[in-house]
Formats: C-alpha cells, sequence, structure tokens
C-alpha cells in the first residue's frame, strides 16, 4: 500500500493504517477472548484480551503488511489443556475471521446509515473512503485467514468440518508440509503471481451481502 504515498495520497494511505490496525486488533482480541471464555487464561495473563492496538500490534508484521500487501500481528497464545469444550479449538480459531466480519458489518452499515440520514460527519469523500475500506479490509483479512493452509486459522477449523480419519490426515500433512506450501505462495505472490487475487474478490464481493442499510 506503500503505493499510496508514491501517489501523493497521504490521506488514503493514513486511512488505510488505521484500517489495518483496527483490522488486526480486533481479530487478534477474538481469538483471546474466546480462549477465556473456554477456560484458557493463556492470553489474559499476557494482557492479550484488550483492544489495545499495543497488546497486538507486531512492528515487523504491521510493516510488512503496509511495504508488500501480506503482514500478520502477534499471534494469540493459547494452551488446549485447558479448554473446557472439545469444539473450543473450533471456536477460538473462528473467533478471530468472525470479528473481522463483525467489524465489517458494523462499518459499512454505519456508514449507509449515515450517509441516509444526511449525517455531517458522515459527508464528504474520506468517510466514503475510510468506512468502505475498513469493511472491506476486514472481509479480505477473514478470508484470507480462512484459508486451510499453513498456520492460518483455517488449518484448525477444517478437521472439524472432514470425516474423523480425513482430518486427521490433513492435520498430520499440514503440520509437516503446510507452513512450507505457505511460504512458497506467499513467494511466489509477491513475485507477481496472483496467487492469492481471488481472496481480493471474495472479500469485495461479500461487501453487499452484508449490507443491511
Amino acid at each position: 500500500m506503500l503505493q499510496l504515498l508514491y501517489h501523493g495520497q497521504i490521506a488514503t494511505f493514513i486511512l488505510f493504517v488505521i484500517s489495518l490496525i483496527i483490522a488486526f486488533t480486533f481479530h487478534e482480541f477474538g481469538h483471546a477472548y474466546a480462549a477465556k471464555y473456554y477456560g484458557d487464561r493463556t492470553a489474559e495473563q499476557q494482557g492479550r484480551v484488550s483492544l489495545s492496538p499495543l497488546a497486538h500490534i507486531d512492528l515487523m508484521g504491521f510493516l510488512m503488511a503496509l511495504c508488500v500487501g501480506f503482514g500478520y500481528a502477534k499471534p494469540v497464545p493459547t494452551n488446549p489443556r485447558n479448554f473446557t469444550s472439545p469444539n473450543a479449538s473450533l471456536v477460538v480459531a473462528a473467533a478471530g475471521p468472525m470479528m473481522n466480519l463483525l467489524v465489517a458489518i458494523i462499518a459499512i452499515n454505519l456508514y449507509m446509515f449515515g450517509v441516509q440520514n444526511g449525517l455531517e460527519m458522515f459527508a464528504g469523500e474520506g468517510p466514503g473512503i475510510f468506512f468502505t475500506g475498513l469493511a472491506v479490509l476486514n472481509l479480505i483479512l477473514m478470508v484470507f485467514n480462512l484459508l486451510p493452509i499453513g498456520p492460518l486459522d483455517g488449518h484448525y477449523i477444517l478437521p472439524y468440518l472432514l470425516p474423523k480419519k480425513a482430518g486427521i490426515a490433513y492435520q498430520v500433512l499440514n503440520q509437516r508440509y503446510g507452513t512450507m506450501l505457505f511460504i512458497g505462495l506467499m513467494l511466489l505472490s509477491l513475485a507477481g503471481l496472483p496467487i492469492f487475487s481471488f481472496v481480493w474478490i471474495m472479500g469485495q464481493s461479500i461487501l453487499p451481502y452484508i449490507t443491511f442499510i
């Protein structure tokens, strides 16, 4: 997203930075809160059940997101042995992407409500860029993290959707090769191949379906 600076779109770049901070923060908060809810206080003890960006933003991962379009926040630590439900891992993994979906729903519908009711704070180009961009960015982050490869949240979710034997076989394969596959796909994407272009397309295509106002 540094291209925005190259083209003199400083205000748009700042809005993107704010949106990215919000998206990362709510995503990781979702994981931490769900883990606490299911009996694991590991994240809470490290101050991660918080909506403070300082608790979740990893500087290197954030800069990578700005510079190359791929980044990360601080992973939320969990201890599955503390979970009080056999489905806790599924819910904890899904909580991050679902929090991004919630932020997207609130952002776009709040903006549409403000526009339709003529509220001054929603007038002009800036609010439209911010709220629409915030919604789309969160949807893209949601879709990306639901991919069942490497360390992404989807690799915790997929085994629950497969027959038991297939789920176990997938977990073994992903543990052995998932991270290498993920890194390889990232490198190919950075080299110019549209490996993850469908993530952007899907994120943008979801927007009309969560706009209720």
